[in-house]
């Protein structure tokens, strides 16, 4: 677990919002992310998960508050200088090239990997974690399983051999042993130093594997705190945990 120091923030969001015309999608949120943390933003669909990794990831841009990575502020920034900035994203819904190999896919993830040195031992890196694209390396995406296709979508964000990962419903329509599968690559991920923020509908799994938990309602933040606290929580596991 990480420390409480500040030299440890990651991220932090102060007072983010973020509007789509006259909606406000997501409404004046502040949390941090520590250094090699797991942090799972959960809530039900519309509750603006997906739209605050937008914004941290360049998308979106807030109509208000900022966005800070290692103190310096990056909300507004353009994509491309946020991947620089060893911050990836593997997208809902994949995201991934159908009609490019597995290999190419994983190939355009290395475009701003910190030296071409290291692509070698990165894509070593993602056939460890997923031996089935190693396998089907040179197969064509669109030809994978929906589990396969998550796998690459997780490896080519690898690739550029990111200090944050940010990860948008992996386990989204998903058979029950691929999710197990997909969450304990996320912590092995984790265990060899990316920090991690996780946006899942699976909340019982999703806390599972996290150190913090944060839990959004109709673009506000309604609670948040240690994972663990918020598995014990009767109000959380009544309205999101299915209990």
């Amino acid at each position: 677990m990480a420390t409480n120091e500040t030299s440890d923030v990651v991220l932090e969001l102060k007072n983010v919002s973020v509007k789509y015309g006259a909606i406000e999608a997501v409404r004046g949120i502040d949390f941090k992310v520590r250094k090699g943390e797991i942090v799972s933003l959960i809530g039900s669909n519309g509750a603006g998960k997906t739209t605050t990794l937008r914004a941290i990831s360049g998308l979106v841009r807030p109509s208000g508050g900022e966005i800070l990575h290692h103190g310096e502020r990056i909300s507004g920034l353009a994509p491309h200088l946020i991947v620089r900035r060893r911050i990836s994203q593997a997208p809902e819904g994949r995201g991934i090239f159908l009609n490019l190999s597995v290999e190419e896919n994983l190939d355009l993830g290395a475009w701003c990997a910190p030296t071409a040195s290291s692509y070698g031992a990165d894509l070593e890196r993602v056939f460890d974690y997923f031996p089935r694209l190693r396998e089907r390396r040179k197969q064509n995406a669109g030809t994978l399983s929906g589990g396969e296709q998550q796998m690459l979508a997780i490896g080519r964000a690898l690739m550029s051999h990111p200090e944050l990962l940010l990860l948008d419903e992996p386990s989204l329509g998903l058979a029950p042993q691929i999710i197990e599968k997909i969450f304990e690559i996320v912590t092995q991920i984790n265990q060899a130093g990316t920090t991690v923020v996780l946006v899942e509908q699976n909340a019982l799994q999703a806390l599972e594997i996290s150190h913090h938990g944060i839990v959004l309602e109709t673009g506000a933040v309604k609670l948040q705190g240690p994972a663990a606290e918020l598995l014990k929580s009767d109000e959380i596991r009544k309205a999101y945990l299915g209990e």
